[in-house]
């Protein structure tokens, strides 16, 4: 073997192991981030969660198309985590929390699962729930500050991630004024989860979004108004003149 055939042969396995070396680093980071993104949404491989469907109370019962399209982004996210959904409808699902992941869609006065868990977990938060128009329609009372809607102007949604020790898996909360708004505080979690998670690690945290525009820019651009963990946590008196609490 002479010096020109030695050096191409050199030359190939050297190549041959960066490229092995290079795979095995990208399938490491690969698995590495994959196995984060289960840990935050408390879905390991084979696992299931729910996805919990709330009713469009303006219609005839269906799902809103912006909730549909919430629950689309959220399978997408639970297929990507090697878990597996059950779909179950917010009149139905009578259990506990805990046991495995869920995702719950909806205001309280299309969702009782989410009416629910907004007693339990989310004492300090009142929403207006009630049929009489006005100012205060819809609106979120969360500790001392109060949101109001404006239809396609300015509109709040809660993003919450609750879990009840450190066991359990967590429930993920998509409460919004409006649908659209729903789907916002769902594209907002699938873009943002890594920073949030280096932020809260696995733990709870309630964030208040604001959806800006959406009759011109539709879900897509969102404010973090600010983490409302401690109040939303927080009983409080409800004002008998403002909200009604939400329930089912």
């Amino acid at each position: 073997m002479n010096d020109d055939v030695r050096n191409i042969v050199l030359g190939l396995i050297a190549a041959g192991i960066s490229a092995a070396l290079g795979w095995i680093a990208r399938t490491y980071l690969w698995r590495r981030k994959l196995r984060r993104k289960q840990e935050f949404f408390g879905m390991p491989g084979n696992s299931e969660c729910l996805l919990v469907v709330n009713r469009d109370t303006s219609g005839d019962g269906a799902v809103h198309r912006h909730d549909v399209f919430a629950l689309l982004e959220l399978s997408a996210l639970i297929k990507d985590c090697s878990a597996h959904a059950r779909i179950v409808s917010h009149d139905t699902a009578q259990q506990g929390f805990g046991e495995r992941t869920e995702f719950c869609v909806g205001g309280p006065a299309s969702n009782r699962r989410m009416a629910a868990h907004l007693q339990s977990l989310l004492p300090g938060v009142s929403i207006n729930t009630g049929p009489e128009p006005g100012p205060d329609r819809a609106a979120f009372q969360i500790g001392s500050e109060r949101y109001r809607l404006e239809p396609g102007v300015s509109e709040v949604v809660l993003l919450a991630r609750l879990t009840g020790n450190q066991d359990a898996r967590p429930v993920f909360l998509f409460c919004g004024q409006r649908a659209i708004t729903n789907q916002a505080a769902s594209r907002y979690l699938m873009r943002n989860h890594e920073k949030l998670q280096r932020k809260y690690r696995n733990g709870s945290f309630v964030l208040l979004l604001k959806v800006v525009n959406s009759q011109a820019y539709g879900p897509d651009v969102v404010e973090l108004i600010g983490d409302v963990t401690r109040p939303a946590q927080a009983p409080v008196p409800a004002s008998p003149r403002t909200s009604h609490r939400a329930a089912g």
